[in-house]
């Protein structure tokens, strides 16, 4: 719709503004409250109506003029706990520790654009469109949190969009099938049997049980699981230890699985606490695993994927729509699908001459704003589309 690209054009400027005051007071998950009152302003200035879930986060609706399906559209709203490094923009963060290092205050202003364009247009909307500021995604927590305060019931699709820096600016990527791996956390907690360093005899290490599983754990990947289906694991943090003569009693792994199957996952969890087992009781120690499920694998579904390519092409040109390989990177934008036909975008905001080529979670990430608004439009143009098609 020809109209929506104006009106998102008209609405640049603010969006941008909107962004940038969001980006100079970040909130970590489920303290969005400043940022949860900053969007319902804006709801209630533009009058759609909205309802706040708990503790943060907003559901607003925006009924078409016509009887028609529900669309709902999705943007998180959290920072993250990373020190800012941009030392030259002027809306840098103002939270000591904290910053917006993913593009979260984009997504925010993005969508709330999106409700401002298709509100001008209400009267031709042949349906409902559902707007959903999520919270506290970094921690795989918020859209559990707002599934169960109803945020897709009586949804029949869901479309989210993520700023991606690794793509260039002015491009946009919408994959059928896999898109963002499941991101599980697990901790191992080794016990042998403490000593002097100078008796080893008399010890069990748990520092040479703990570095013996980290060194054999990739055999899960490498011998346990199918070659064609993609799984990482790994061991981030471990704990070993009090003192330079003293044998460790203890030792605690924390880690992450990540892979694109429910199976793999099942698979790569038992391999895991059998290795741990097994590998403690041949020094003599225990192992005890917790395995803790995070974001279950975003799968695109078919026919909405190639609806949203189709809709980058004609409103974005050919060149535009590119095809992403999958990222074993987590989003909880896969529980809103689990039950609900939906799709998950990728707009490039990469743009080395604007230094905002940085990896997500750096302290010097940032977005090309001229990226957002063709994120906005592409909020704006799927619901559209899909409830008038």
């Amino acid at each position: 719709m020809k109209e929506l690209k104006k009106l998102i054009q008209k609405y640049k400027e603010e969006m941008i503004d909107f962004r940038r005051d969001l980006h100079q007071h970040p909130e970590l998950q489920f303290e969005e409250f400043r940022t949860t009152e900053k969007v319902a302003e804006t709801l209630d200035k533009i009058g759609i109506p909205y309802r706040k879930t708990e503790p943060t986060g907003i559901i607003a609706e925006l009924v078409g003029g016509q009887p028609g399906k529900t669309v709902a559209l999705r943007a998180d709203m959290d920072a993250l706990p990373v020190q800012e490094l941009n030392d030259g923009i002027s809306y840098k963060s103002l939270e000591e520790g904290k910053m917006h290092a993913c593009g979260h205050d984009a997504h925010t202003a993005m969508l709330l654009t999106a409700a401002k364009a298709l509100k001008e247009v209400q009267s031709e909307i042949k349906g409902t469109v559902r707007f959903i500021f999520q919270p506290s995604e970094e921690n795989a927590q918020g859209a559990k949190a707002m599934v169960a305060q109803g945020a897709v019931e009586g949804v029949d699709d869901v479309f989210g969009i993520h700023i991606w820096s690794q793509m260039l600016s002015g491009t946009v990527s919408c994959v059928v099938g896999s898109s963002f791996a499941s991101a599980d956390i697990f901790s191992i907690d080794f016990k042998g049997r403490g000593g002097h360093g100078a008796m080893p005899d008399a010890c069990v290490d748990a520092a040479m049980i703990a570095s013996s599983f980290v060194m054999n754990v990739q055999s899960v990947v490498s011998r346990e699981t199918n070659p064609l289906d993609p799984v990482v694991v790994t061991v981030g943090k471990m704990d070993v230890g009090t003192r330079f003569n003293v044998i460790a009693e203890n030792a605690r792994l924390e880690g992450t699985v990540r892979c694109f199957s429910i199976e793999t996952r099942d698979r790569v969890e038992k391999a895991l606490k059998r290795y741990a087992a097994q590998t403690a009781a041949m020094y003599g120690g225990t192992a005890s695993v917790e395995y803790n499920y995070g974001t279950v694998p975003v799968i695109n579904d078919e026919e909405d994927a190639l609806f949203a390519q189709k809709i980058i092409k004609e409103n974005f040109g050919e060149a535009a729509l590119i095809q992403e390989p999958p990222t074993t990177g987590g989003e909880d934008f896969s529980y809103f699908t689990e039950n609900t036909p939906g799709c998950f975008a990728l707009v490039g905001c990469g743009n080395p001459e604007k230094d905002t080529q940085w990896a997500h979670h750096h302290g010097r990430f940032n977005v090309d704003e001229d990226a957002m608004e063709i994120g906005a439009e592409l909020y704006a143009q799927y619901a559209f589309e899909y409830l008038n098609k």
